[in-house]
């Protein structure tokens, strides 16, 4: 069975693809959360930057040539932006701990 057959990685892959579009749409409206909104908002994005961090991790591991190409496309995609997949998770660490650091400075 490839990669990519299993029912589990298929449901994943939705519900992350879900999770990720509702707090992207979410987050259009962050300006006018109170103190507290935008601190769950933040959690729910850490929360979800590991889950996907964990998803990518598993194509990595795969010895699934589908998996493997799927990595492979993903670093070509962020290579064209100058950057590695390690470097973009760093990035949005980054992002969410400057808005953590907005949030207590303007309580």
């Amino acid at each position: 069975m490839g990669f990519f057959d299993s029912e589990i990685v298929q449901q994943e892959a939705k519900q992350l693809f879900d999770d990720y579009q509702a707090l992207v749409q979410l987050g259009s409206k962050y300006g006018k959360f109170d103190r507290e909104g935008k601190k769950q908002y933040i959690d729910r994005m850490e929360e979800m930057m590991e889950r996907y961090r964990v998803f990518m991790k598993r194509f990595e591991l795969s010895e699934d040539f589908m998996a493997q190409m799927t990595v492979q496309q993903l670093n070509t995609q962020l290579g064209q932006f100058g950057v590695t997949a390690q470097q973009m998770f760093d990035r949005m660490h980054e992002t969410l701990e400057r808005m953590k650091a907005e949030i207590e400075q303007h309580p």
